[in-house]
């Protein structure tokens, strides 16, 4: 039986562009996931030394998903109108800073916020690698060439795994301060390989505010934001909080609940590729229905908190599915906005990141106020078959310009 994916696809979808391009573009989504999450592998180590609340730590762990957020619309825009390579370079200095200053500093709750507000340069690398590899590539290869590059957030694995191992040995400071070594390393590669396009403000294509204003009357890009919300949100803000869920559930070791944790974050990138493909065969509204039902499914079963075994087995399908379910997104995403995929990338992905805000700050919150983790799952399973019953509705809202885009190869409508 033939697989899903051959190599033989796989290796014409990669020579249709420039290759070094799209792995320059990996390697700065996957430091800047290591960046982004690194408060979550590390919260429980934190939260010991300084003593504090389950509230607390989440708002530490959410922070940074926050600020990303915020910081994926700037980082959007900039890419369409002053440069991707220098937005970029710009965006892995800042997340220099902010590890440069957590070994040396976080000494009070309130530095703490400060680190973890300026961590989230991190996240504000989405809205850079999406549009580096975008324009490397052909139409017919898109949903598979941005589900490659947004496989880069198996930085949350690497981090997860990796960082608690560096706090047993180092301390928690220290911890941050090796992650000075992979954001040096692409910050090279990022300068050297990826290809150089003239900004949109110097051909004439106007002001980035009338873009981003002409972008914020199309009813699409609310939906968009609406469901990728959920299924970004719910991977970035779930998988950076297993450590702590899992330590106060089922009291496992930081070292446990950061592999725990790896497991479901690897399983959730390697399987987003696998739904930007599907999408460009299938159509991605089409998909979109499945992966919403599937996810309220499997939510549902994951909060009755079974023993840690099976607790396993869930959560790593429940973010699974929201990994296939994100490269769904972005196969629509790069359909609908061709022309202005960097700012596209920024809108959708801040909304994916203030999902992810809200995840870990709701699981805090609901686990303080009744004494277990429960209810932040029964909201999960909630909001996602909400999602599902909007999908009917977006093929009205569907831009005009997808019907002036040729149906080459497959590419899905």
């Amino acid at each position: 039986m033939q697989s899903l994916m051959s190599l033989s696809t796989l290796g014409v979808a990669l020579r249709s562009g420039h290759w070094p391009t799209l792995a320059g573009a990996w390697m700065h989504l996957t430091v800047s996931f290591m960046v982004w999450l690194l408060f979550g592998a590390l919260a429980v180590a934190i939260g010991q030394e300084l003593g504090l609340t389950a509230t607390e730590q989440s708002v530490l762990v959410a922070l940074p998903l926050l600020a990303g957020a915020v910081l994926r619309i700037a980082a959007g825009w900039a890419c369409d109108w002053y440069g991707a390579k220098r937005t970029g370079l710009l965006v892995l200095g800042l997340q220099l800073l902010a590890v440069i200053w957590a070994v040396f500093g976080g000494s009070s709750y309130a530095e703490l916020v400060g680190i973890a507000l300026l961590l989230g340069a991190g996240g504000a690398s989405f809205a850079v690698a999406m549009p580096v590899a975008s324009r490397a590539y052909p139409p017919t290869h898109q949903g598979l060439v941005l589900g490659l590059v947004a496989s880069g957030n198996i930085g949350t694995v690497l981090v997860l795994l990796f960082a608690p191992r560096w706090e047993a040995l180092l301390g928690w400071h220290w911890a941050c301060g090796i992650m000075a070594i992979p954001i040096l390393v692409a910050i090279s590669l990022f300068a050297t390989v990826v290809q150089r396009e003239p900004a949109a403000h110097a051909t004439g294509e106007g002001a980035w505010w009338q873009a981003a204003w002409r972008m914020a009357r199309v009813p699409s890009v609310y939906w968009l934001c609406l469901i990728y919300g959920v299924t970004f949100g719910g991977f970035v803000g779930l998988t950076s909080f297993l450590p702590v869920l899992l330590h106060d559930q089922y009291g496992s070791d930081p070292i446990v609940g950061g592999s725990i944790a790896a497991l479901c974050g690897l399983t959730g990138s390697l399987i987003r590729p696998v739904g930007g493909y599907v999408a460009d065969r299938w159509g991605g509204l089409r998909v979109l229905v499945g992966v919403f039902v599937t996810l309220a499914l499997v939510t549902v079963l994951a909060g009755s908190l079974p023993s840690l075994p099976w607790a396993v087995g869930l959560l790593v399908v429940t973010i699974a599915v929201m990994g296939f379910g994100n490269g769904v997104i972005f196969q629509i995403v790069s359909e609908w906005f061709p022309k202005d995929i960097g700012l596209a990338s920024g809108l959708v992905g801040a909304a994916g990141g203030i999902g992810g805000f809200l995840v870990p700050i709701g699981f805090g919150l609901l686990r303080e106020s009744t004494g277990t983790f429960v209810f932040g799952f029964m909201g999960l399973a909630v909001v996602s078959a909400a999602a599902a019953m909007t999908v009917s509705s977006a093929l009205r809202w569907r831009p005009r310009v997808v019907a002036q885009v040729p149906n080459v190869g497959g590419f899905s409508r």
